[in-house]
């Protein structure tokens, strides 16, 4: 990329060099800043309005724009909390929790306190650069934040922040350049993730379909006597979960316990049988009785099951109560495999759908429907998933790594436009 011919030092730290011809001014200087306010939630005629109302939670980091949040408030609610209507084109930037989160309205809207609105003073302004510019400020945004419960950053402190500022014709040809240039990239890296999704259906149909009609596609079948499960092959049996596996509740003080690794269902992977990295007892801090558990044994989180974490242990140690540790005198990787398939996972929706907070109870899991071949054919099955499953999981890596370095790339390309390392193409 082209560089500017004379650069010189900027006076901020974060900035640090910029083009001889631009400016360093406070954003206050260019922009009005408008705080937010929430309505009471109790009052039923406040909320369900026409008047688009936004907080931290409507934002998303690779979204440009904002139109509307998840609830709308009515003029009653409008006039009883003090927000205040900002024009199109206004740059809402959150405040808190987190803070520098950054979109262009798109149409008049009002903000909640997570918020804060910069409305341009003059003409001599280019919104869209200056979103561009706080796009990639969060961290040291972050920084200027204050507070003990939360951090929050003030109006004053985002007034006073200071941002690089090039000729008005220079603003708006570099925001029309990072326009093109991001909606590029954000293209590619839509199309990573969609290929990332259509891995994972694949992945889960290939665990379903090995674990319920076996690995010979011309093998003869017969109906199992279950609608929702359909044919299976010959010599399979349908039996319920506590015939092929059970539940080994063993309870104990973590104190006792300190070097042993602890697995909570935050370290198995959704979807995946995948157990992530683990500290001791001690070092995760754990005060109330977990459940021991012996390496090969299979571990399952019951609370909101349909998140579908189920692993086998590769070491003694203690699982969270919120956990049942499993033990099978049958393949225990052909048991995981058959846990993540779609027809035990029917079984889970069905039995949870009905509560907030759902979770298996032990009778219940003890009923489930298990599709189970022979052992000869529980160890081929599983031998063939492991292999089938490691081979779509490396494409799932490539994509989730692609996607990674473009959204690098996507910040490092904004950063170096909007502070004038190089000269965008259309600069003269």
């Amino acid at each position: 990329m082209e560089r500017y011919d004379e650069y010189k030092e900027s006076g901020v730290e974060w900035i640090g060099e910029i083009p001889a011809g631009w400016s360093v001014r406070r954003i206050k200087d260019g922009y009005r800043i408008v705080p937010g306010a929430t309505p009471r939630s109790g009052v039923e005629a406040y909320w369900g309005g026409d008047i688009p109302w936004i907080t931290p939670a409507d934002f998303d980091e690779m979204q440009h724009y904002v139109s509307g949040g998840s609830r709308n408030i009515t003029k009653e609610g409008f006039d009883s909390c003090g927000t205040t209507l900002v024009p199109k084109n206004s740059i809402v930037v959150s405040n808190r929790a987190p803070i520098g989160l950054v979109a262009l309205a798109s149409n008049e809207l009002c903000t909640n306190q997570g918020c804060k609105s910069l409305v341009p003073l003059h003409d001599e302004t280019c919104s869209n650069y200056l979103y561009w510019y706080l796009c990639v400020q969060s961290e040291t945004l972050n920084s200027f934040g204050r507070g003990t419960t939360f951090l929050e950053l003030s109006s004053t402190a985002l007034g006073n922040y200071c941002v690089p500022v090039p000729p008005i014709g220079e603003q708006r040809v570099i925001a029309a350049y990072l326009d093109g240039e991001t909606a590029r990239v954000d293209s590619i890296i839509a199309d990573c993730e969609r290929e990332v999704e259509l891995l994972k259906e694949c992945r889960k149909a290939v665990i379903s379909e090995a674990v319920t009609k076996g690995l010979d596609p011309n093998a003869p079948m017969k109906d199992s006597g279950i609608e929702w499960i359909g044919e299976i092959p010959e010599g399979w049996k349908v039996v319920p979960f506590k015939i092929a596996a059970r539940v080994v509740a063993d309870l104990q003080d973590p104190q006792n316990y300190p070097d042993l690794f602890q697995v909570s269902p935050e370290r198995i992977e959704k979807d995946t049988g995948k157990l992530l990295e683990c500290k001791s007892v001690s070092e995760a801090g754990v005060e109330s009785d977990n459940h021991l558990f012996h390496e090969g044994d299979i571990l399952y989180s019951k609370v909101r099951p349909a998140l579908n974490k189920v692993t086998i242990a590769t070491f003694d140690g203690m699982c969270s109560a919120d956990m049942y540790p499993i033990q099978t005198s049958f393949n225990h990787c052909w048991l995981k495999y058959y846990m993540l398939s779609d027809t035990f996972m029917k079984q889970v929706i069905v039995s949870t759908d009905r509560v907030k907070m759902p979770k298996l109870n032990k009778e219940e899991l003890g009923r489930f429907k298990v599709v189970l071949p022979g052992n000869n054919e529980q160890r081929a099955i599983a031998t063939y998933l492991d292999e089938r499953t490691a081979e779509i999981d490396a494409l799932v890596a490539d994509y989730q790594s692609m996607a990674k370095k473009l959204r690098e790339y996507r910040k490092s390309l904004i950063s170096e436009a909007v502070t004038g390392k190089f000269k965008v193409p259309g600069l003269a």
